[in-house]
């Protein structure tokens, strides 16, 4: 039996599944790890600056500017469709055997292609916020207000409502996704090293009696794993899909 078959089997007995996925979820929808982007800054800023200094709290407030361009540039992705895993999930939550989405990912993904419970870890793209009086806008306000929006009412910094360097997670979101984990019979973690902390910790929470890894590359959480699937992410939820009980 190959192990799209197992996992099959194993979502076939599981009613309350919950996916944990990473940044291996978009790739297949055009969206390249942000990581990649190492030293995009070093000639402009004469020094070399890495994504995680640029995606800081303290570079948007030292370098709003250059904050921005990297943004707009590198991590908004307007024409990213959502991939055959996404619509795969959608469809078990559907179907009434998928509990919740727990990303990593801040593209909007998941909701695009009509799920309904996700915890979004790191905020959404989709969202922004004056920093000054608090006042909500969304993307398309941003991109018609370039090179640094500003708010409308106090003229503050519109920024997008994701969690940077530096910054603590919402409080809400990690509840809701510690409550999904915990009731989980089946954990399916997809397209992610596990190396980001504090939200790789929140597998910690599981109890369940299945622990799914479909991931490229190795994870630490392989070990404990009751299956491990090198293949990506789409091409493995949607084959699955087709096979387990409607």
């Amino acid at each position: 039996m190959g192990k799209i078959d197992e996992l099959a089997g194993i979502m076939d007995t599981s009613s309350r599944i919950v996916f944990f996925g990473g940044a291996g979820m978009s790739t297949e929808s055009g969206i390249p790890d942000f990581r990649s982007a190492d030293g995009i800054y070093n000639q402009k800023l004469e020094r070399k600056f890495s994504p995680e200094e640029m995606v800081s709290h303290t570079f948007l407030l030292r370098h709003p500017n250059e904050f921005f361009e990297f943004l707009f540039d590198k991590m908004i992705f307007l024409e990213a469709e959502p991939n055959a895993g996404h619509y795969a999930l959608a469809d078990l939550e559907k179907r009434g055997k998928l509990l919740a989405v727990v990303t990593q990912n801040i593209d909007g993904l998941h909701q695009a292609a009509d799920s309904k419970n996700v915890c979004e870890l790191h905020g959404s793209l989709m969202h922004w916020y004056c920093m000054g009086c608090g006042r909500r806008y969304t993307l398309e306000y941003a991109l018609q207000n370039k090179p640094v929006p500003a708010c409308k009412d106090c003229g503050g910094i519109v920024r997008p409502d994701v969690v940077l360097y530096e910054e603590a997670l919402n409080e809400v979101v990690i509840e809701a996704a510690v409550k999904a984990i915990r009731k989980a019979d089946t954990l399916i973690v997809g397209g992610t090293s596990l190396a980001v902390y504090p939200a790789a910790g929140l597998l910690d929470y599981f109890r369940g009696d299945n622990l799914v890894v479909i991931n490229k590359t190795a994870t630490k959480a392989d070990m404990g794993a009751n299956l491990v699937i090198r293949e990506p992410i789409g091409k493995v939820l949607s084959g699955v899909g087709r096979k387990i009980m409607p």
